[in-house]
């Protein structure tokens, strides 16, 4: 088991890392729209939905992932009336493949952040 921790994703806010990788599989912590000086980005759930993808993007990689490995997504948003919203991003970043995903409203995220996505992804 290894640890995952890059600079160019928010530190964790708590006890946690930004993800473990175990043999394959990279596991990552829910990713909010904290940039990785740890500001929350200004803006609706549009532009806190792409932060989220590009702090996915930077801790995939530290893992040696990449969206085009990613098996498993779970997306937490704060009002499922901007899930159309969301899912046009995540169709940005998730286009010709397409992960198993479960999308889920949640009475309250962190930092009172509108998304929080996490992933496992396949490690090469």
């Amino acid at each position: 088991m290894k640890t995952i921790h890059t600079n160019l994703a928010p530190a964790a806010i708590g006890p946690y890392s930004q993800g473990i990788l175990v043999n394959n599989l990279f596991y990552s912590s829910g990713q909010i729209p904290l940039q990785a000086d740890g500001t929350m980005v200004a803006g609706d759930v549009k532009d806190q939905t792409r932060q989220v993808f590009q702090n996915l993007e930077a801790v995939l990689a530290a893992a040696g992932a990449a969206f085009e490995t990613v098996v498993k997504t779970t997306v937490f948003i704060a009002n499922m009336d901007d899930f159309a919203v969301v899912n046009e991003v995540y169709g940005e970043f998730f286009s010709a493949h397409k992960p198993a995903r479960s999308c889920v409203e949640v009475s309250k995220l962190p930092k009172n952040a509108l998304v929080e996505i996490e992933v496992v992804a396949l490690v090469k």
